[in-house]
């Protein structure tokens, strides 16, 4: 027990944490050397005898009154239970407050009951505490901002269709009735009624003209060929349509969900439509991998040094991908070629 007690002092004097023994009366009678570093002073003996209650928070950081009263660090010499507490706002000798955690305990002295104190500055904790609140926050911003972002395509994509099908179904057949009754009036009128059969020709020929338009642009919002087919299908006839040479590689066994692939099918068009712009390419290669994400890469042989960035044309495919919680890599050396590439995780 001797020992214990010559090697107390020692350990009081050496612990970070502040330990405080105050009296009945709640006076200060012993502060280790944290304890005086905690509140800026310069030695023990400058806070023995003082009250703990008026050195600590006489009042509170608003300036209120806070009566000794009311101090729950006191509780325990009357209760003789251990108190504890987050909340509390210690004040320095140069005036200026902390936030503190404190633990306090009954401790039998000869003059009666008094209190051992164990505090520390929180500022730390507070501002730890403060940045995974803004971290969270922020996470939940940006879930959000996704999910605001891909219900906004979600409703384009479905517009797309919508529009695709009303052009189909509605102006081109109207179209394809007008061809036929103008090549059934030409076909009644005598070779001899030149004029009229000219002015016929000229407008099968208009009318003709006008379906194939039509019909392209209708590819252009949202191609049948995607609905009906797939991503694969729909991907080899947009090759097939490139003003460069391009060639699809992949394959992929089962159908995905309508939003993906029709997400997926656009930001291969816009990069390919980037590559035909601005790559100066002979040679533009796709291809589709489909594993636990859905892989796609457009890549041409152009000339590269693509910035990807605000302007670049690139920023939207960046955005499509994130909003499906996807990655999109950019790989563009000067004089090298550019690679799209893009993985978007796939619903089980």
């Amino acid at each position: 027990m001797q020992s214990i007690q010559m090697v107390l002092p020692a350990i009081l004097d050496s612990v970070s944490q502040v330990v405080w023994v105050v009296d009945h009366q709640g006076r200060i009678l012993y502060t280790n050397p944290a304890g005086v570093a905690a509140l800026g002073y310069d030695d023990a003996e400058e806070l023995v005898g003082l009250s703990s209650h008026e050195t600590l928070h006489p009042h509170r950081p608003d300036g209120t009154p806070f009566p000794a009263s009311e101090c729950p660090m006191l509780q325990p010499a009357t209760t003789g239970i251990p108190a504890h507490g987050n909340d509390e706002w210690f004040k320095r000798r140069d005036g200026s407050f902390f936030p503190a955690s404190w633990w306090a305990a009954p401790i039998d002295l000869r003059e009666g009951r008094g209190v051992v104190y164990s505090f520390f500055d929180a500022t730390e904790n507070r501002e730890l505490e403060r940045a995974r609140r803004e971290r969270d926050a922020a996470r939940i911003r940006a879930d959000e901002s996704r999910a605001a972002q891909r219900r906004i395509m979600q409703s384009i994509e479905s517009v797309r269709r919508q529009t695709a099908r009303d052009l189909h179904d509605g102006a081109q057949q109207r179209l394809v009735s007008l061809l036929i009754g103008l090549r059934l009036t030409r076909d009644l009128l005598p070779d001899a009624a030149t004029d009229a059969v000219a002015l016929l020709d000229q407008a099968v020929t208009d009318a003709q003209t006008a379906i194939d338009e039509l019909r392209e642009l209708a590819y252009g919002v949202y191609p049948s060929v995607l609905q009906a087919k797939g991503l694969m299908a729909a991907v080899e006839s947009l090759a097939e349509r490139c003003a460069v040479p391009t060639t699809v590689e992949g394959e992929y066994l089962r159908r995905l969900p309508v939003e993906v692939e029709s997400n997926a099918y656009f930001v291969i068009a816009e990069a390919l439509t980037n590559a035909v712009k601005h790559a100066d390419a002979s040679h533009i290669r796709i291809r589709i991998e489909l594993g636990g994400v859905l892989r796609i890469e457009v890549a041409d042989d152009g000339i590269g040094g693509v910035a990807h960035g605000a302007g670049s044309g690139l920023t939207g495919l960046g955005d499509r991908v994130s909003a499906f919680d996807g990655i999109l890599v950019i790989d563009s050396p000067p004089g090298r070629g550019t690679s799209v590439r893009a993985e978007i995780p796939v619903p089980e």
